[in-house]
């Protein structure tokens, strides 16, 4: 289950990927596609979301900043004879 951190409403173009870049805010970049390469990331909005470990941020389905606990299986851990 996702829960919403902020409400930010952003309308989404097609062609363009959108993430949460390391300041927290909101960024667009033009997909690379049939060997073309993509372009410099845009910001769309500042949001200044305060990222907390073991988190997964996304932009949901209407246009706001959402994250989810990520599940981790780590490899177990065997002892060596």
């Amino acid at each position: 289950m996702a829960e919403k951190v902020a409400k930010v409403g952003v309308k989404r173009e097609d062609g363009y990927l959108y993430f949460i870049d390391k300041q927290g805010d909101v960024s667009k970049v033009k997909m690379a596609r049939g060997g073309k390469k993509g372009g410099k990331p845009t910001k769309v909005a500042k949001v200044k979301v305060k990222k907390q470990e073991g988190y997964l941020y996304f932009i949901d389905k209407q246009g706001d900043v959402s994250r989810a606990k990520m599940v981790r299986r780590g490899k177990s851990k065997k002892k060596k004879k």
